[in-house]
C-alpha cells in the first residue's frame, strides 16, 4: 500500500507512487468526461475504466466516477483489486475458444499457437496482458463500446475450464 507522509499543513497524503501495486499490472482503458447540467451551470465528473492483473491468471476490470481524473482512477483501481477473477492459462493461451455477448457487444477469444501474439484491441490487449496471455485472436462484433467489451471479456474468461 501507499505510504503515508506528515505534511506541513497538518494531515496526511498518499505518498507519490504511480499507483502500482505490487507485482500487478495496470493499464487505464478510457477516462470519459460526464458533464451533467443542473440550475447553477454544468457539473463536471470524470469515470475511468482499468484493468489490473498479475500477469499469473489473475485479473479484474474496475469503473468508477469522481471530481477529478486521479481519484477516478485510484476508486477504479481499488474496484479491480476488489472483483479479480482467475482464468484458466493453457500455456502461453487460453484452453478453449469462447464466444460472449454483453448488451450490443459481442466478443469472441480464440486460442492460437505460441509464439503468434495478442491480435486484439486496446481493450482486449490489456486485459489478455493483464492475465498473463501472451499468444489470443479475438473479434469484437457488434458495438466496440469499451466497457461492454471489456465486461463481456472477464465473462468470456471466467466461462473458460482447463481440460483434463
Amino acid at each position: 500500500m501507499a505510504q503515508e507522509r506528515r505534511r506541513r499543513g497538518g494531515g496526511f497524503r498518499r505518498d507519490d507512487r504511480k499507483g502500482q501495486e505490487e507485482g500487478f499490472y495496470e493499464k487505464v482503458i478510457r477516462i470519459n468526461r460526464i458533464c451533467k447540467t443542473v440550475a447553477g451551470g454544468r457539473r463536471l465528473r470524470f469515470n475511468a475504466l482499468i484493468v489490473v492483473g498479475d500477469k499469473k491468471g489473475r485479473v479484474g476490470i474496475g469503473l468508477a466516477k469522481a471530481q477529478a481524473v486521479p481519484l477516478a482512477i485510484d476508486k477504479a483501481r481499488r474496484q479491480a483489486m476488489s472483483h479479480m477473477v482467475t482464468v484458466p492459462v493453457a500455456g502461453t493461451t487460453i484452453p478453449d475458444e469462447v464466444y460472449v455477448k454483453f448488451k450490443a457487444a459481442r466478443v469472441l477469444l480464440r486460442p492460437v499457437y505460441r509464439g503468434r501474439g495478442i491480435v486484439a484491441g486496446e481493450t482486449l490487449r490489456a486485459i489478455a496482458e493483464a492475465a498473463g496471455i501472451k499468444d489470443l485472436v479475438t473479434k469484437v462484433i457488434g458495438r466496440s463500446n469499451p466497457i461492454n467489451v471489456a465486461k463481456a471479456a472477464i465473462i468470456g474468461l471466467t466461462q473458460l475450464k482447463i481440460r483434463g
